[in-house]
């Protein structure tokens, strides 16, 4: 840590200097506030000692021009005039703390190493935002993504409920947090459980809490996800996957604002936003009496539906770059790029697993393919399915790779058109194309529609 010491006596600088650098600080002295105000604009402090009453400008006056240079500063004032009106003065501008002269040394010391620790905590919190918001980026240009984040934008700010729809692995999770970060509460917790994940017989105490002795094994009393919300948000996902009676409780802490946990009869008050994802038809769910009728209203005021990939087939590409610096930085290798061909194989594939089977497939290329380029070789090795299900498809029998592409192209496409019944508006929209690209690759490539006999 780099300390300034601001004092216009000898003796004190000197001495805060020896003892300070006994304990590993790297010290710089300074006999005034004006000298000290040149040697921040030159160099970079994590703390400043500084005296109150100083030569020409006060300590008081060094401390507000410092903390305008640099406002997430820590300044130690110390005095041997100090008031107890001064050091409130001193704390109010912003200084860390205030020590009376003649000095304790024990102070001091006890004061820099807890001011080190609250850096290096707090540089540590900064470091897991980043990797949080990079776990958490929305990744797509498309105009399906650019009106979500729209919407984002628009609903964000409000404490209406929000329910997200989309198939498993489009990133509801994504938009959740997206929405708590543009929020009002993103200083707040954002906290997700997923019913799915947990045993049922788990799900109310994981999400309520309990009480010691609750039930066999319940040792000692936790806080559920609900509490650690409060004030913030809480994302329940596949919430189609919870009981009927946890039902009943989510509704009523959704109504009332209350719970109690699991074992407990103390009522306990909460303000908590909730945000709700399922890949289920809920109101077909509503109408068989799995799902009620009363928790769907209360939770889709709001609903926000995501696409599958394989509709907005133009992120694809974008999406798999992006995946190739996070594994890169995540698996700490070399970067690796795809060749234009391989981008244009992905781009032809449904990914039925949607944006969670592409983040799954480049992880698996980073770790598994020694090259620092991925080839359509690669991506045919490490993801078969990516030509197709049916035995025409994946019987490629042409031996040189551009020969290949195009057997792969034509078989790929006449099976798409296959499935569509020809209809080529419906088959270019399906795989993210313009109708006349499309009409344009089935005569380049000498597509015909199967005669029936």
């Amino acid at each position: 840590m780099k300390i300034l010491i601001v004092d216009d006596e000898r003796n004190i600088r000197l001495t805060l200097k020896d003892i300070l650098e006994d304990e590993g600080y790297d010290i710089q002295l300074a006999e005034s506030g004006e000298t000290a105000l040149k040697l921040i604009e030159a160099k970079q402090f994590d703390l400043i000692i500084l005296d109150v009453k100083l030569p020409k400008m006060d300590g008081l006056s060094v401390l507000s021009k410092l903390l305008k240079k640099q406002p997430a500063l820590d300044v130690l004032m110390i005095s041997g005039h100090g008031t107890i009106q001064t050091a409130v003065e001193a704390l109010k501008i912003g200084a860390y703390d205030f020590c009376e002269k003649p000095l304790s040394m024990a102070k001091i010391l006890t004061a820099a190493k807890n001011i080190h620790h609250k850096q290096v905590l707090e540089k540590r919190i900064e470091e897991e935002s980043h990797v949080l918001e990079k776990k958490y980026e929305l990744v797509g240009t498309s105009k399906e993504m650019e009106r979500l984040h729209s919407f984002i934008h628009k609903v964000a700010p409000t404490d209406a409920k929000i329910l997200i729809r989309g198939e498993s692995g489009t990133g509801k999770e994504l938009v959740a947090f997206a929405i708590h970060s543009q929020s009002l509460l993103n200083s707040m917790p954002f906290i997700a459980f997923n019913s799915a994940a947990i045993p049922s017989e788990l799900v109310e105490s994981e999400l309520f809490g309990h009480e010691k002795g609750a039930f066999t094994g319940a040792d000692t009393k936790k806080i559920g996800k609900l509490e650690l919300a409060d004030k913030g948000t809480l994302f329940l996902d596949e919430i189609g996957d919870m009981s009927l009676p946890v039902q009943a409780k989510v509704l009523r802490a959704i109504q009332e604002g209350t719970f109690e946990r699991v074992g407990g009869n103390k009522t306990i008050i909460i303000n908590t936003r909730i945000i709700a994802a399922t890949h289920k038809n809920l109101e077909a769910m509503v109408k068989e009496g799995t799902f009620r009728e009363d928790l769907f209203y209360r939770l889709n005021v709001i609903p926000i539906k995501i696409l599958p990939l394989r509709e907005r087939s133009s992120d694809i590409v974008e999406l798999a770059h992006y995946f190739l610096a996070y594994f890169s930085s995540e698996l700490n290798q070399s970067p690796k790029i795809l060749t234009k061909s391989s981008c244009h194989l992905l781009k032809y594939y449904s990914f039925p697993g949607n944006v969670r089977e592409l983040k799954n497939l480049i992880e698996r290329l980073y770790i598994l393919v020694s090259s620092n380029k991925i080839s359509p070789e690669d991506i045919y090795l490490h993801l078969p399915e990516i030509v197709g299900r049916s035995e025409d498809v994946i019987n490629i029998n042409a031996e040189k790779f551009k020969d290949a592409r195009l057997e792969f192209e034509r078989k790929f496409l006449k099976e798409q058109l296959d499935k569509m019944g020809w209809n080529i508006s419906n088959t270019a929209e399906k795989l993210g194309m313009q109708q006349p690209n499309l009409s344009r690759k089935i005569n380049d490539l000498g597509i015909k529609k199967t005669k029936l006999m």
